[in-house]
């Protein structure tokens, strides 16, 4: 009852309602919090301590930026949304930060735009040597079947566009990357589309910031190819796999475009059906069916494995110790 009732105290004040309100909406920096809400920077991050002692927000860096938003599962989680129900729509306050939250969705889609054009070129080049993408994801959807209250991490997230094909019927989605400038344009992406239960964070894939079990499907489209150490990233993917969950790898079949290496930094050229089903059985995952796109040289393949329940169980219970 004392949670609850500290949760409530921290909550009764007219800037921290706003707060909850606004980060409700997407995940938003100190600047662009106090860009909205129109108080000093200081006065604002009093109010974000309080709510994230709550539980009533969460706070996460990334670089020198630290970002908030209110929480997807968690007992603050509970209480957030019966709180901003209870908030008249009509509020001349609310609606006005809502219109300045608008503004910062404008600006960060502008940032994101201009930094795709100016990369646009390479993406393009790496498309024209394969399947049509559209080929690619609906082969991925049918892969990954029915999302419906599971949640997913995408390794790698880049542009954000697998969780924008697969997050929406999920309960929730979350992609991470190394690069912020490609974390931006996964925020547009996301804001554009209206998935509030995705989110995207920095992360190495070597070291994901989430306990084992977390996820129902994680997913490695066209990363293992960045990897200096493939066979580690699965590792790492199948850790956070929850018992019964499934692995999908999406990458390049073995070729020998050598050019690649130099103009776009891929440190292998592609991947055989033996090499992959080796490392999924290393980390005891059970291969499922190669799915193979052929194109114009590269072909895309898909993998995929499923957790062993009673394995998966073992492994999260060992990394909880």
């Amino acid at each position: 009852m004392e949670q609850v009732l500290a949760r409530l105290r921290a909550a009764a004040e007219a800037t921290r309602l706003r707060l909850l309100a606004i980060c409700a909406e997407c995940e938003l920096t100190v600047s662009e919090i106090t860009q909205i809400i129109g108080q000093s920077q200081p006065r604002v991050s009093r109010h974000l301590k309080l709510l994230c002692e709550a539980g009533l927000l969460v706070r996460f860096r990334e670089g020198t930026w630290v970002f908030y938003r209110t929480p997807h599962n968690s007992a603050g989680a509970d209480l957030v949304r019966p709180i901003l129900d209870l908030l008249p729509v009509d509020d001349e306050t609310l609606s006005l930060d809502r219109a300045r939250l608008d503004q910062v969705k404008v600006q960060r889609e502008q940032i994101a735009t201009e930094y795709f054009r100016a990369n646009a070129k390479d993406w393009d080049r790496i498309r024209s040597l394969h399947v049509d993408e559209a080929v690619v994801e609906k082969a991925l959807l049918d892969a990954v079947g029915d999302l419906a209250g599971g949640r997913i991490l995408d390794v790698g997230t880049g542009t954000g566009r697998i969780l924008e094909l697969l997050g929406r019927s999920a309960e929730e989605g979350v992609g991470v990357d190394m690069s912020r400038e490609m974390l931006a344009v996964a925020r547009a992406r996301l804001q554009r589309a209206d998935l509030s239960n995705c989110l995207v964070r920095q992360a190495d894939m070597y070291q994901l910031p989430y306990p084992g079990g977390m996820f129902d499907i994680v997913i490695l489209h066209q990363v293992l190819h960045f990897a200096e150490k493939p066979e580690a990233a699965i590792d790492e993917a199948s850790r956070v796999l929850a018992p019964g969950g499934r692995l999908v790898v999406v990458d390049f079949a073995s070729h020998d475009r050598e050019e690649l290496r130099e103009e776009h930094a891929h440190r292998r050229l592609g991947f055989d059906d033996a090499a992959i089903s080796t490392w999924f059985r290393a980390c005891e995952l059970a291969p499922d069916d190669v799915i193979s796109l052929p194109g114009k040289p590269l072909t895309v393949r898909i993998w995929s494995a499923r957790a062993d329940m009673e394995t998966a169980k073992q492994k999260t219970h060992k990394a909880a110790e």
